[in-house]
């Protein structure tokens, strides 16, 4: 299939409908929260409460039986509250650091996870489980009631964000004066924290626990690169996030044989990509831009301030002087020269070169700045 023809069948057909309204919704949603995660630095949180989650999803399957996906669901909601709440205890707690903890509660509950996860296998019933999609995601296994909950919860993320906009401005950035002022960080960690989670777990079903957190990562580290706003950061994140959901459906139905999970995380990363080489004040490539533009600006000003010592030991600043002298002393290039030559900074007549009045001044007032700096 075409993804000329994906596109024109999303309006036409239930199921690449509600795959792609999931994965839009989904990727927004994460993009969004992933924003928080990003500039608390705590890229790891995902990774960790991801990975917790999966012993949440292995317990609710053995105590109902049943592979209904809002119980599941809730199962992993817990489990990766629960180890959420145990890294924060062990970041106040002892004297570990965050990644410490964060790689610590990942491993543990990661492992409790598979443990179970091979338990289930040898049961009666370990065909019918399925639970495996979980760790990859299968975003075909979504419905409609799927989608209402992520939309749902989307809503509500926003409702709260809008309500708690300034309190999580001001955690963010400086924690030490929020607290002065009289917020209860505690509560506003909490809730940062349990809609990260909750974002974390929706997308269990769709990307899996083991590529969550490029999801929520991916398109929060394009927009940073992009704006030092939070409220633009936050929307472009939620953009990139929806693009990379939808995008990544129509490749992946396009083809054969093409998890969704996988190729959405691939398409965040090439918004990652474009993102860390031309976006215009963090991007590499206008960085290189700028250190090439401010080097050859060096050179022009260290090439003038040399031709204005020589030429006021002279009463007539147009005296010509030889090339020579630069290039025994100083040294030049010719594209130098012939940018002075541009400016109106230099006259070149042969192999003789003399300042203009403008150059003159202008190369005056470099060297009294120079001077002065010193």
């Amino acid at each position: 299939m075409a993804i000329k023809e994906y596109f024109e069948l999303v309006f036409s057909d239930y199921t690449l409908r509600t795959i792609t309204l999931g994965t839009a919704i989904l990727g927004a949603v994460c993009g969004m929260l992933g924003s928080f995660a990003v500039l608390r630095k705590q890229s790891l949180l995902g990774d960790a409460i991801s990975h917790a989650a999966l012993p949440g999803i292995a317990i609710a399957f053995l105590i109902t039986g049943a592979k209904d996906s809002n119980t599941l669901l809730l199962g992993a909601l817990v489990s990766g509250l629960i180890g959420a709440f145990w890294i924060r205890g062990i970041i106040t707690k002892t004297h570990l650091k965050s990644d410490t903890a964060l790689g610590l509660i990942l491993s543990i509950f990661f492992g409790f996870g598979m443990l179970l996860l091979t338990f289930i296998q040898k049961q009666p019933n370990a065909n019918q489980a399925g639970l495996d999609k979980y760790l990859f995601g299968q975003a075909a296994t979504l419905v409609e009631s799927d989608v209402w909950l992520m939309a749902i919860v989307t809503g509500v993320c926003l409702i709260v964000l809008l309500l708690f906009w300034k309190e999580f401005k001001l955690l963010l950035f400086d924690a030490d004066y929020t607290k002065t002022l009289g917020f209860n960080i505690k509560f506003i960690d909490t809730l940062i924290t349990f809609f990260i989670v909750l974002a974390i777990v929706l997308g269990l079903q769709t990307v899996g626990v083991v590529l969550m957190s490029a999801m929520l990562l991916a398109p929060a580290a394009a927009a940073r690169q992009w704006t030092n706003s939070l409220a633009v950061m936050m929307f472009l994140a939620a953009v990139f996030g929806a693009f990379s959901g939808v995008v990544g459906t129509a490749i992946s139905t396009s083809q054969n044989n093409l998890p969704t999970g996988p190729i959405i995380v691939l398409v965040a990363s090439c918004f990652v990509f474009i993102s860390f080489i031309f976006s215009p004040s963090r991007g590499l490539l206008f960085k290189q831009i700028r250190f090439l533009k401010n080097r050859r600006d060096l050179q022009l000003h260290k090439t003038l301030t040399f031709m204005y010592d020589i030429a006021k030991t002279h009463e007539n600043i147009e005296h010509p002087h030889t090339i020579k002298i630069l290039n025994n002393f100083h040294g030049f290039t010719r594209k130098t020269l012939h940018k002075l030559v541009e400016k109106n900074y230099v006259t070149i007549k042969g192999n003789m070169w003399s300042l203009t009045k403008e150059g003159y001044q202008s190369a005056s007032n470099l060297y009294n700045q120079i001077f002065n700096n010193e």
